[in-house]
């Protein structure tokens, strides 16, 4: 036996103390996440008793994000990414510049230097991924457009701190008015010395068009080998029929792409990990490997936060109670007004705009490596790295109260608030069909609410035989796209009451919900029926005990999301929309081809 056991130590303290403290904490109705960072503080450098190995932890945790971003990936395609850009990336940009600038106010009244109240507000602009997707995940939206914005929206906020921390190095001769010894030493052994800003200018450039290069190159290798290769690698290793080199091939995958894609191209191990996944999701066992991996990323998860409970330090909330306000403020104030307010300037519903905003009050791993870099370059006091940890702990604890008091907040604003209600039901031009729109899309139509890989398929096969329908989503972006096709097209949730009725839900012959996992289907299925009695609805299932209950409650014909889904559901829905057409109307079975 090995003498030093120093990774079996924080492993059994930090799983531990997390499964403790997060089971109190669940018991006084707060959540788990809050006893996890708890238990690392107890097992932290500054509070008495065991320390655990904080470089360990790191590690560990690490691979926890790695994991989780694979997860994210395996539900988040290429398209999903693109459907979302218009306002991921402005909105991302924007925000951050908002929230630095905030930062950056705040530290120069303190009376830091410029270079560092850069720094800092740099720091408290980036959200952590990892909260997010536990947030989301718990609430059942992650596969929802909403979701999909606010993943997109971190996303690109990790590309750009990938340019923030390779640009900062060759920048901190401009920002400060001294760099740490490692820099000043490189700068005078190429003759840059620093403050030299004829040296710094060509160095930056060339920092970034590197960066640029590198990250260009990843993502390239990954979009047309990566989604190739890896699909193929993992189809061999299922032939084998072993489950447990199904799991080592989907570990290995989320793992080794994260490792290759930082050591070769630069970028971040949770950035690599996401688009491994991303690629990983063209196989057909993308849904097997999400689950096979699950259990990991959960208990990674947990070692995350326990290794960002370890770095803080309690003091600094009586030592510096203002600054720490102050910090947390811009964090979850700022922050979430800022967002909130570009949502809504997309002209998206307020429910959207309060989660992604509820999303992003919070920091995380990117500000803690940013912070790190800052101070070793010179650019930041001492208590800087404490500041932003008490921001960062704090943040992460109230997050997820936040999203609980999504739901009773717009509830509460609609009531109360005029201006609520007219961002609710505002004059949108894509919440209805336009003036022009055929007689035919009008009435004994399909209402198709959803338009990913599901819908798409049932869409093709109605068009293919002349059968029209209207669609129902909630990407803007993705109606646009729809009528400028040709196709009839509605913006909104279809749990509106509003949104079915722009589909002229009333007149219509079937209703076709293809929603993804964690869209409540029940309310779109009670609407449609209350407005129109006689429809006949068609809905996809994500797991037997849901196909079940819809059934039953709805009697709707009900189809579990396999391989087949798209051709069975689609198959299911011509032969009964035709026989409507024709002026039949004897009820659809519901337990028939593999349906509930």
């Amino acid at each position: 036996m090995p003498h030093t056991v120093s990774l079996i130590e924080t492993i059994a303290a930090a799983l531990g103390l997390a499964l403790v403290f997060g089971f109190v904490a669940v018991r006084v109705r707060l959540p788990a996440l809050v006893g996890y960072l708890l238990a690392g503080v107890l097992l932290g450098p500054f509070t008495p008793g065991f320390v655990a190995d904080a470089a360990i932890a790191s590690q560990l945790a690490e691979i926890g994000v790695m994991l989780l971003m694979f997860g994210v990936g395996l539900h988040f395609s290429w398209d999903d990414l693109l459907a979302v850009r218009k306002i991921a990336v402005p909105g991302a940009v924007v925000q951050m510049i908002v929230a630095t600038a905030m930062g950056m106010g705040v530290a120069l009244w303190w009376g830091w230097e410029p270079g560092g109240a850069l720094v800092f507000g740099l720091a408290l602009s980036v959200a952590s991924t990892v909260v997010l997707l536990r947030a989301l995940e718990a609430l059942g939206v992650l596969d929802s457009h909403t979701g999909k914005i606010a993943v997109g929206w971190l996303v690109v906020e990790d590309l750009a701190m990938v340019l923030v921390l390779v640009l900062l190095p060759p920048l901190a001769a401009w920002l400060g008015p001294g760099v740490g010894q490692g820099t000043t030493a490189a700068a005078t052994a190429t003759g840059n010395a620093p403050g030299s800003a004829a040296g710094a200018g060509p160095a930056l450039w060339q920092a970034l068009g590197w960066t640029l290069l590198q990250v260009g190159g990843f993502v390239a290798l990954m979009m047309v080998v990566g989604r190739r290769l890896f699909p193929w690698m993992l189809w061999q290793v299922a032939r084998t029929g072993s489950r447990e080199l199904f799991t080592l091939c989907v570990v290995t995958a989320a793992v080794g792409i994260a490792f290759g894609s930082a050591a070769l191209f630069g970028v971040s191990f949770a950035l690599g990990a996401f688009f491994a996944g991303m690629v990983m999701r063209e196989s057909e066992f993308s849904h097997r490997a999400a689950q096979e991996s699950l259990p990991l990323r959960d208990a990674f998860a947990v070692l995350f936060f326990v290794s960002v409970g370890m770095l803080f330090d309690p003091a600094v909330l009586w030592e510096r109670p203002l600054q720490v306000l102050a910090v947390v403020a811009i964090i979850i104030v700022g922050k979430t007004l800022a967002a909130a307010a570009l949502v809504l300037a997309f002209r998206y519903p307020l429910h959207t705009a309060l989660t992604v905003s509820a999303s992003l009050a919070q920091i995380g791993e990117f500000s803690f490596i940013l912070i790190g870099l800052g101070a070793s370059l010179g650019l930041l006091p001492p208590e800087a790295a404490s500041l932003v940890l008490a921001g960062a702990l704090i943040s992460m604890a109230i997050n997820p109260l936040l999203f609980h008091a999504i739901a009773p907040l717009q509830k509460w604003l609609l009531a109360r608030s005029a201006l609520a209600r007219r961002l609710e039901q505002r004059d949108d031009p894509l919440a209805e069909l336009p003036m022009s729109t055929d007689a035919r899309y009008l009435a004994r139509q399909v209402v198709l609410v959803g338009y990913g890989r599901v819908g798409r398929r049932v869409a093709q096969a109605l068009s293919a035989n002349d059968i029209p329908f209207v669609v129902a989503e909630q990407n803007r972006e993705l109606v646009e796209a729809l009528r400028k096709a040709g196709m009839a097209a509605v913006f909104g949730d279809a749990a509106d009451p509003a949104v079915l009725i722009q589909a002229h839900i009333a007149r219509a012959a079937m209703l076709v919900v293809t929603t993804p996992a964690g869209v409540n289907v029940q309310p779109i299925i009670a609407t449609a029926q209350a407005l129109n009695p006689r429809i006949e609805t068609v809905v996809r299932g994500h797991s037997a005990d849901e196909a079940e209950r819809i059934a039953q409650e709805t009697g709707s014909a009900v189809f579990l999301a396999d391989e087949a889904l798209a051709q069975s559901m689609s198959r299911h829905v011509l032969e009964r929309t035709e026989m409507r057409l024709a002026g039949g109307s004897a009820p659809a079975p519901l337990l028939d081809r593999g349906r509930f």
